[in-house]
């Protein structure tokens, strides 16, 4: 499964519009409104990055009222996701607390 983060920008006040548009389509699977220069932040998985891509380029391109989108293709290599399958509590045993006095 590949991964890409879509930051998407639009008309101002549409941006609810947006949300609930992105989040009708299937490969979409979070998307947040941010303060910034992105008004929208997006989670896509699909089967392959040429999939990624077709959504991006055919569909949330063509969602009304969006003006410019920026892709962040995640590296397969660097995805933490799919290198722990249950959480992980990493606990230091150097750390100390002393107390004051």
């Amino acid at each position: 499964m590949d991964t890409a983060y879509v930051l998407v920008q639009c008309k101002m006040a549409h941006e609810m519009e947006v949300l609930k548009a992105l989040l009708e389509i299937d490969l979409v699977k979070e998307a947040k409104g941010t303060f910034g220069y992105y008004d929208i932040f997006t989670k896509i998985q699909g089967t392959s990055s040429s999939e990624i891509e077709d959504i991006i380029t055919k569909k949330i391109r063509n969602i009304p009222n969006v003006t410019a989108t920026t892709t962040l293709s995640i590296i397969p290599e660097q995805d933490f996701e799919k290198w722990v399958k249950k959480p992980v509590l990493l606990i230091r045993k150097d750390f100390q607390i002393n107390s004051l006095k």
